[in-house]
């Protein structure tokens, strides 16, 4: 039994080990059927659904999808970081035309806009702080180191009605104390000195003068017993009727325990160089409107004059100004209401000429002005006038031509070196 089993079993053996042979091939061929499958699932996004499977009708669509797939990458390494040397160089220079030609447009729209009405004939909104005579009013602490170490927070308020004072007029001058609140503290002006201002050269010539400040409601003071100490100095005839240049007033102010200085800057004109008479014309010449002032000159020299002008509602509209040689004897200051500029603001006529001053401007020295006595308040009233009188053009000076010129250049050539970047840059 031993030999007859041996062969059928060797046999047996052969056939089942050629069998498993046989499935080697199946398995493997399985196997990487399973493991494409698993690639092809690991592509699509986290959560996709599932494609559909569709039988591939034509063989050319299995070729295509690889290709597509070579042109999103290809695609992909076009960006800016893969650039080439040369491409990167075609695209910075691209940038730098495009970034200077819209600084160039914009510089000569900036000019453009700053410059359609003449300097002499501004709207009121460029200089608010001009539409008023100068009437300073600061503050400070009485004592700094005791604000500085907070022992004291009490602050002194100065004010003066005016800073340029001519022949006999006088200015007034109040002091203040109180504290961060604004309320009123203690104050009393220990004393008051009027001197040469210490930068001038030759200062100290004239002795100082005392100026006397009180709040009894006299001497310049409005209201007895308001914490608003006032002092009124009049140089002609307080120790400087000569004397031409700034003057200086310093003040000893104590509140409680503290006592600090403080000053005031007064700038004095002895005799006015010219004078305006008050009279005033006007006329509509070339589009705009003129108003000629009439001025009586002492001393013949560059004169520069300015005012404000009010519309109807008494709404500050424009600033005037006159900049220009007078020769001795009567003459005529322009002051220009320019057409462009009545016709973009619109103001309602009539409109009202106000707080007109003026000064001789001198080449050397210190002070380099001698001032005319300021026209206070209203000084002429226009007619009325529609705005069809008015020319819209902008103003025009040889200039300002010359300005808009080169910046039209720079425009002009920031526009064609961006061209020639654009066509040395390859199409897309």
């Amino acid at each position: 039994m031993t030999r007859d089993d041996g062969p059928v079993s060797s046999a047996s053996r052969l056939r089942h080990g050629r069998w498993l042979l046989a499935l080697v091939p199946l398995v493997l061929v399985g196997g990487v059927f399973f493991w494409w499958q698993g690639s092809e699932g690991a592509e699509a996004p986290e959560g996709a659904p599932e494609p559909a499977s569709a039988p591939v009708s034509d063989p050319r669509e299995v070729a295509r999808a690889p290709a597509e797939r070579g042109a999103a990458m290809a695609s992909e390494s076009a960006a800016p970081s893969l650039l080439s040397p040369e491409a990167r160089e075609r695209e910075a220079r691209r940038e730098l035309w495009q970034k200077r030609l819209e600084r160039a447009k914009r510089s000569l729209e900036s000019y453009v806009a700053a410059t359609r009405y003449p300097p002499e004939s501004r709207p009121s909104r460029e200089h608010p702080d001009q539409m008023e005579l100068a009437e300073p009013e600061r503050t400070r602490p009485l004592s700094p180191k005791a604000a500085e170490d907070g022992t004291s927070d009490v602050q002194l308020r100065l004010k003066q009605d005016k800073v340029f004072v001519v022949g006999d007029e006088s200015v007034l001058l109040s002091v203040a104390c109180e504290d961060s609140r604004r309320t009123p503290r203690p104050c009393e002006v220990v004393s008051a000195l009027a001197h040469e201002a210490d930068h001038l050269v030759g200062a100290g010539g004239v002795p100082g003068v005392p100026v006397v400040f009180t709040d009894a409601g006299q001497g310049g003071d409005t209201v007895a017993g308001d914490g608003m100490i006032t002092g009124r100095f009049q140089p002609s005839k307080q120790g400087f009727p000569m004397f031409s240049g700034t003057l200086r007033v310093d003040v000893r102010v104590r509140s409680g325990s503290l006592e600090d200085t403080a000053f005031f800057d007064v700038l004095y004109t002895p005799a006015p160089p010219a004078t305006f008479t008050r009279k005033v014309r006007e006329a509509v010449e070339a589009g705009s409107l003129d108003l000629y002032l009439s001025v009586q000159v002492r001393k013949a020299g560059r004169y520069v004059v300015s005012g404000r002008l009010d519309d109807e509602g008494g709404v500050p509209f424009a600033s005037v100004s006159f900049n220009e040689e007078l020769q001795e004897g009567t003459q005529e200051v322009k002051l220009n209401v320019f057409g462009k500029l009545i016709r973009d603001e619109a103001p309602t006529f009539p409109l009202t000429l106000r707080d007109v001053e003026g000064f001789l401007l001198k080449e050397m020295g210190d002070p380099d002005r001698e001032l005319m006595v300021t026209l206070r308040g209203p000084v002429h009233t226009t007619r009325e006038y529609s705005l069809q009188q008015f020319s819209e053009a902008e103003w025009r000076s040889p200039e300002r031509d010359r300005y808009t010129n080169e910046l039209e250049k720079d425009v002009m050539e920031a526009q064609k070196q961006l061209d020639a970047a654009l066509k040395d840059t390859p199409a897309p």
